[in-house]
């Protein structure tokens, strides 16, 4: 199963940007579907964003859309968020995965999740 590597997490203020990245081990990376969720503790993991392989279509839970942007670049097996007019309640341990299908994502590979944190 691939392995995935998130990076860029950290803390930042109200109205900032941070861009994570999310790097595989391996070439297959392309062939996934690919997302990332977030998870607060004491809450359900939940959906971000996700891209389809080549990066043709994307998906945004309507909490970040025209906020975030999600995508990927194949050659460096690296799929990135940008994150920009972030908000507090954007804290959590965001989560890259890579899957067979968007439906199906969750079911994927997880990376280990990277803290972002937001003060007001």
């Amino acid at each position: 199963q691939v392995q995935l590597e998130e990076r860029g997490g950290g803390s930042v203020q109200a109205g900032g940007s941070l861009r994570l990245s999310c790097t595989a081990s391996e070439r297959t990376f392309l062939s996934y579907i690919l997302g990332w969720f977030r998870q607060v503790p004491g809450k359900d993991r939940e959906f971000v964003a996700a891209i389809t392989r080549g990066g043709g279509n994307s998906w945004y839970a309507d909490s970040v859309k025209g906020r975030f942007t999600i995508s990927r670049d194949d050659t460096e097996n690296t799929m990135y968020l940008q994150m920009n007019s972030l908000k507090p309640e954007d804290t959590a341990v965001y989560f890259c995965v890579a899957g067979a299908s968007v439906s199906r994502l969750s079911g994927g590979a997880w990376g280990q999740g990277t803290q972002v944190t937001i003060s007001s």
